[in-house]
């Protein structure tokens, strides 16, 4: 889901954060606030092509090719391989409108498991020098023109080079929906990533999403930063870039200049082992999944052999 149009329509204005450090130490805090819930990418149209008439890729996965309609009557069209907690959206471009839907443009979504953690989060973003956390509400029309409230989300800044960062808070009023297909809460306040997404990971091999690897701008990093720290997730400094875990998700950004941008792999697990070894070429990408428990996605870079 692209956070970027909601922010442009709600007419949030906001500057680079641009001065975050990532240290090398675990959280400062005594909770982790934010997970992974998901990330996006933006490919060469034969890339996504290819995924989208992929027959294998609706066997690896849930695996869904939508347009949803948010804030405003904005559109996006993506492809989508849902996991138990975790899921994976990737577009081609064009398939958002403006800056988020160029060649080798990424994103990435945290969000709470428990009502009212988002409101913590954006407290201690202040802590880490974000003076102006932008906040604004996503909502979602499921064909009926009467937009559903869907989540919450809080922006370090609305100005990037390919790659953004949100915090997000799913809203009462969209598990409330029976469109929405959630399940029942699990305990008090529960707004977790297993309730939002269903249980039809079940019948496939894919499980979930356990690393991401984005090539990122300094600029996009730095605004990034304070938000995997302010979410609890111990951040450290590694060459090139940094490595940030917590929650089963490993999320790896690389510094590269602007033209290098883009998604570069993504691990899976797995809901059970595979005898073999299986390599499938999906326009400029590879997945190869097995043996045993675990499956890797490489793209090329920019759509490049």
């Amino acid at each position: 889901m692209i956070i970027v149009l909601a922010v442009a329509l709600a007419g949030a204005i906001g500057g680079g954060v641009g001065t975050a450090q990532a240290e090398g130490g675990r959280s400062s805090y005594d909770r982790q606030l934010l997970f992974y819930n998901h990330s996006y990418g933006v490919f060469d149209r034969e890339t996504a092509d290819a995924i989208e008439h992929s027959d294998y890729l609706r066997d690896f996965a849930n695996f869904q090719v939508r347009t949803t309609t948010g804030t405003g009557g904005q559109t996006w069209t993506g492809r989508y391989l849902m996991g138990r907690e975790t899921y994976l959206e990737l577009f081609g471009v064009g398939d958002v409108a403006g800056q988020d839907g160029t060649l080798g443009s990424a994103g990435l979504g945290l969000s709470t498991e428990r009502a009212g953690d988002l409101a913590t989060v954006t407290a201690r973003l202040k802590d880490e020098g974000v003076a102006d956390p932008i906040e604004f509400l996503q909502t979602r029309d499921f064909g009926d023109g009467v937009p559903v409230p869907w989540f919450d989300a809080i922006l370090t800044t609305t100005e990037y080079d390919a790659f953004g960062a949100w915090a997000m808070e799913y809203r009462p009023e969209y598990f409330a929906d029976p469109r929405g297909n959630t399940e029942p809460p699990s305990y008090p306040g529960d707004v977790g990533r297993e309730r939002y997404l269903s249980d039809d990971y079940r019948t496939h091999l894919m499980r979930d999403v356990t690393s991401v690897r984005i090539a990122v701008t300094e600029g996009d990093l730095a605004d990034t930063v304070p938000l995997l720290r302010a979410g609890g997730l111990t951040v450290r400094t590694v060459a090139g870039g940094v490595v940030a875990k917590g929650g089963g998700t490993t999320i790896h950004l690389d510094v590269v200049p602007r033209e290098n941008a883009g998604m570069q792999r993504v691990d899976f697990a797995l809901n059970r082992p595979v005898t073999d070894r299986h390599v499938e070429q999906i326009g400029h990408s590879t997945l190869t999944v097995g043996p045993g428990s675990r499956a890797l996605w490489t793209f090329a870079h920019n759509g490049t052999p």
